[in-house]
């Protein structure tokens, strides 16, 4: 199984879906795709030139974020899934009719295959905010509990097949699939146990200079690391600007 494409899907609750459109359309350079799904609740962000990497879906609970894995075949990567020890979600089998399987992870992590069908394309260009920095949406953090650490970094491993690096702290490795693919997983031991989530990271040439450009559009600062900078969207969902330099 090779994995084509991955989306970062962010999921934001009905009410305040525009809102949250309106933010990450702007932070991240896009406009919203037509309106599409049963219900009008996906989109997608496209940028003015290069691959699209994140979609927005609207929905009725609290605020996530999933990934999206395009393969060639669905099935077999469903199967191959289940074996490393996933499951699908009750409310969601893999039909013909649907075309897509959604699963979760060991420790909870939601995650779609779903069918690969265009060619990815260059990537799309960095971000400049108003103070001349510049930004880019450029990983995928999976924030997993202390006691599932060990499982979940061996199904992401072997999921993915991607190769596997660990980070400049003991709390964090790398898959990354560059350059086919611009959006690396991050791995974050982190210090309780809880299910499996994820937040989107931004790399950034000065974060300051990025938090204070995300600030006036909305979002609030949280906790700060000697490398990254905890940020909350118009929604109080968690993302995080980080000092890699965008490509």
């Amino acid at each position: 199984m090779t994995i084509r494409w991955v989306w970062a899907f962010l999921d934001r609750p009905a009410a305040q879906f525009d809102a949250a459109a309106e933010f990450w359309t702007t932070i991240t350079g896009t406009e919203l795709s037509p309106r599409r799904g049963e219900h009008d609740e996906f989109v997608t962000l496209l940028p003015d030139s290069g691959a699209a990497t994140l979609k927005m879906q609207s929905i009725d609970g609290p605020a996530r974020v999933h990934l999206d894995l395009d393969v060639d075949d669905v099935g077999a990567a469903t199967e191959r899934a289940e074996k490393l020890g996933a499951t699908l979600a009750a409310d969601y089998i893999l039909t013909e009719r649907i075309g897509y399987a959604v699963l979760h992870s060991p420790a909870g992590m939601p995650f779609c295959f779903t069918p690969f069908r265009d060619s990815a394309g260059p990537l799309a260009p960095t971000v400049t905010g108003p103070a001349r920095d510049r930004s880019r949406l450029d990983q995928i953090c999976l924030d997993i509990g202390t006691s599932d650490y060990a499982e979940e970094a061996r199904f992401w491993t072997a999921l993915t097949g991607w190769a596997w690096r660990p980070g400049t702290l003991p709390e964090f490795a790398r898959l990354s699939a560059r350059p086919e693919i611009p959006i690396d997983l991050l791995l974050q031991r982190l210090g309780d146990d809880r299910p499996t989530s994820a937040h989107p990271d931004l790399a950034c040439t000065d974060i300051d200079a990025t938090a204070d450009w995300h600030e006036q559009l909305g979002a609030h600062r949280g906790e700060r690391g000697k490398h990254w900078l905890v940020m909350a969207d118009p929604c109080g969902a968690p993302y995080c600007l980080t000092s890699r330099k965008p490509a």
